[in-house]
């Protein structure tokens, strides 16, 4: 079935904690990577080469074969200005697109509220994972948040089911109310008990599902599991989010950057053949990010809080390349030691939401922001 025939959907994984740029796409031509990395740098013989000019880190094989097929775009130097190198305010921004203030919606809480005005469906939007991500709210928009294993979410003990549930909503309580005032609660009162409904629909999805592909035993492969899941049960799921982490590398970034992307590239491949096995890939639009890069120069064992970052998309729609420009690694041209943002975030929401979900991006963004081409 041809794309236009089926709704488009996305699935954003959240690279929390903030991903080091420099080690993950590899400027391996250029004698200031090696230069600022004594401590951290890859070796060359190590390095996946996937052009003349960039490698990845080589835990992400299953990523470069999804550049080689074409597949996946890498946006560079994604960012925004004056960051604030805080994990919390730079989620926020992102989360909300609100650079210049605390926002009060979520920028895919609100495609949710175009989508389903009425919520018709309280599992339009749904969220893997411990915590509700502040992307996905905005009032009168359910988001189904499950916590744990899907197989067990509708049979646990109700008291318990519902518990869980409520821990979560809890959790977003006390993370966003000290910054976004009684605009929380009134969230939580009106829509996150709405919330909780989803679990009667969500049950079936395990029951519905068979697949010949094996999933790595690592919390976001169950987490892409579950969303292939619902996905596959056609429930009227048009936006699915989750996260892994932490990549805060402050310290043992080797072996430790490695690991969390064999894990998130493992996972992304056993989703990505599921959804092949199943054809149910040709409307789904897999976005990574982060909240931010880390220093160019080491610190001796890993790297801290940074600016700029890579974003990337993968999908059977994705038009694979690179899109935008990597920031200068020279001392001149970096901004407090960091890498200089060269792409807005916002860019790439615009590109999804106009091109992609079909909406305008500029009530969600903020404004008119340039679009990078990477779907076709």
């Amino acid at each position: 079935m041809a794309a236009t025939q089926k709704n488009p959907v996305l699935v954003t994984l959240q690279l929390s904690g903030g991903n080091d740029y420099l080690n993950t796409v590899i400027p391996f031509n250029d004698p200031l990577y090696r230069d600022n990395r004594p401590a951290v740098r890859i070796p060359e013989d190590k390095i996946l080469h996937f052009d003349k000019t960039y490698g990845f880190h080589p835990s992400m094989a299953p990523l470069k074969k999804v550049w080689d097929e074409g597949k996946l775009a890498i946006v560079h130097g994604v960012g925004y200005a004056n960051s604030p190198r805080s994990h919390f305010r730079s989620m926020d921004i992102w989360h909300t697109c609100e650079p210049e203030k605390v926002g009060t919606q979520g920028w895919l809480g609100q495609v949710a509220r175009e989508y389903d005005p009425k919520k018709e469906n309280v599992v339009t939007v749904v969220s893997f994972g411990p915590s509700l991500f502040r992307a996905l709210v905005a009032p009168g928009v359910p988001v189904a948040c499950v916590a744990g294993p899907l197989e067990k979410y509708g049979f646990l003990p109700n008291i318990q089911e519902r518990a869980q549930r409520l821990q979560v909503l809890d959790r977003f309580a006390k993370m966003y109310a000290p910054i976004a005032g009684s605009g929380v609660m009134e969230y939580l009162g009106t829509t996150g008990l709405d919330s909780l409904k989803g679990a009667d629909i969500l049950k079936v999805a395990p029951q519905k599902y068979a697949s010949t592909v094996k999933y790595p035993d690592t919390p976001i492969a169950r987490k892409l599991r579950g969303i292939a899941q619902v996905h596959f049960a056609d429930l009227g799921s048009r936006i699915f989010y989750c996260d892994h982490g932490s990549f805060d590398t402050h310290a043992g970034q080797n072996p430790g950057h490695g690991n969390l992307w064999s894990d998130v590239c493992g996972g992304l491949e056993a989703f990505m053949a599921d959804l092949r096995e199943h054809d149910h890939g040709d409307n789904v639009l897999i976005l990574l990010f982060s909240e931010f890069g880390r220093r160019v120069h080491d610190n001796g064992s890993g790297t801290d809080h940074g600016a700029a970052g890579p974003v990337f998309m993968l999908g059977e729609n994705v038009k694979g390349g690179h899109y935008g420009e990597y920031p200068s690694l020279k001392a001149e041209k970096l901004v407090q030691g960091d890498l200089n943002p060269s792409t807005d975030f916002r860019s790439i929401y615009s590109t999804i939401l106009e091109k992609w979900l079909k909406l305008d991006p500029k009530p969600i963004t903020g404004g008119r922001f340039e679009q990078p081409a990477f779907l076709n």
